[in-house]
């Protein structure tokens, strides 16, 4: 079953501030100003401001009075949005297969499938939470069965970490304000002069009315938070990413049609990468399929590699995994992490001892889930404390 991930930047401009200047304390306060003609307000407000009593939507004149050592910083949603996008691609590299910027503030990710190379999902949203926090980054990590349940709850609930239990998406939700069900934001306050408050209240209401007078969005967006209708995620791609894609006139769905053309795919995308003097470390398979639904499967290895036979194994390995529904319309393989590689001669057993190379055996356990490390020793004063675990799990 489908399981989203919804993370949530709230502080994100405020962040993007600290990362970029090193320099500036811990303790100090500081709000981002947006302006229109002479308005100025706060458009943003750390947790250091929010205790003194600012918050967003606050006249900057007001701010500054009620806390003199608040930093004021001019807005730059450009910037901000900059931001967000590299953060998103950070995340694709780490996470999952199918990730995509939610907003203006959020990062949402398909995870079918990659839990389980987390340790579950209560250790892999703690570990999400973790690293952002690691980078100088305040989230809010919420995972549901729909990407509409996960983009509310991450919202809603001021702890680091939400887990919605699969099938518990009407309990979670049905308590939360309207504002949550990304609508517009005419629509949400004409629905709240209505009466309207919770998204339990619009769902219960008859949905003929409510089409008639605003249309069919607030039915659609209800319809997705609850599965009644798919919302597939558009993963995020830019122009530095290697990718070779195939689609198909009449769908497929054989797994021998469908290992052919990952196998021929496989072949251009080394060939791009022979190009361009790189070997891939980290490559996914997209699925999409007819219903506009898509599926992703993730191969990656301890070194970079051009060997299209160890390549197309391991995605082999794995395509048993897909389920083709209503049929295949195309099939994309993207390398996510690709690094230089040099041809390299190899001696003669003869003139050097042969070194057996255990990388291949590494990736496979590593597709599988599997955690694998090596042991390296450190400087420590105390015997038992002078290893450490590394990875990956061969030299480099």
């Amino acid at each position: 079953m489908t399981r989203v991930v919804s993370i949530y930047l709230a502080d994100l401009p405020t962040d993007r501030i600290r990362r970029a200047d090193p320099g500036i304390p811990p303790e100090q306060a500081i709000a981002v100003i947006a302006r229109s003609g002479s308005k100025r307000w706060v458009a943003a407000a750390d947790a250091a401001a929010r205790k003194a009593g600012v918050h967003v939507g606050m006249p900057a004149a007001k701010a500054q009075a009620l806390f003199r050592g608040l930093m004021l910083v001019d807005a730059d949603p450009a910037m901000d949005a900059a931001a967000l996008e590299r953060i998103t691609l950070w995340a694709l590299t780490l996470y999952s297969p199918i990730v995509a910027v939610d907003g203006i503030d959020g990062i949402v990710m398909d995870t079918e499938g990659a839990d389980h190379l987390q340790g579950g999902e209560l250790s892999m949203v703690t570990k999400i939470a973790n690293q952002f926090l690691a980078k100088k980054l305040t989230p809010r990590v919420a995972i549901a069965d729909t990407w509409g349940a996960a983009h509310a709850c991450a919202r809603a609930i001021s702890r680091e970490t939400v887990i919605v239990p699969s099938g518990e998406t009407v309990r979670a939700v049905e308590k939360l304000p309207i504002s949550l069900l990304r609508l517009p934001g005419k629509v949400v306050s004409d629905l709240r002069t209505l009466g309207f408050q919770t998204i339990g209240e619009l769902a219960n209401t008859p949905r003929a009315p409510l089409t008639l007078r605003f249309g069919p969005e607030i039915g659609r967006r209800l319809d997705q938070m609850f599965g009644r209708v798919s919302e597939p995620i558009d993963p995020i791609r830019t122009a530095e990413l290697i990718e070779v894609s195939r689609a198909f006139a009449e769908p497929i769905g054989a797994a021998e049609t469908i290992d052919k053309y990952v196998g021929r795919l496989v072949v251009q995308l080394i060939e791009e990468l022979q190009r361009r003097g790189l070997g891939v470390r980290r490559a996914d398979l997209i699925v999409e399929k007819v219903d506009g639904v898509r599926q992703a499967i993730r191969a990656g290895t301890v070194k970079p590699v051009r060997d299209v036979a160890w390549l197309t194994k391991l995605f082999r390995d794995r395509t048993e995994k897909i389920e083709p529904g209503f049929g295949i319309e195309k099939l994309t393989l993207v390398a996510v992490m690709a690094e230089p590689l040099e041809e390299r001669q190899k001696s003669s057993s003869l003139v050097e001892e042969e070194v057996k190379d255990v990388t291949p055996l590494i990736d496979i356990y590593g597709n599988r889930g599997q955690r694998v490390y090596r042991v390296a020793p450190v400087a420590s004063d105390v015997p038992e404390r002078a290893v450490q675990r590394i990875r990956p799990a061969a030299d480099p």
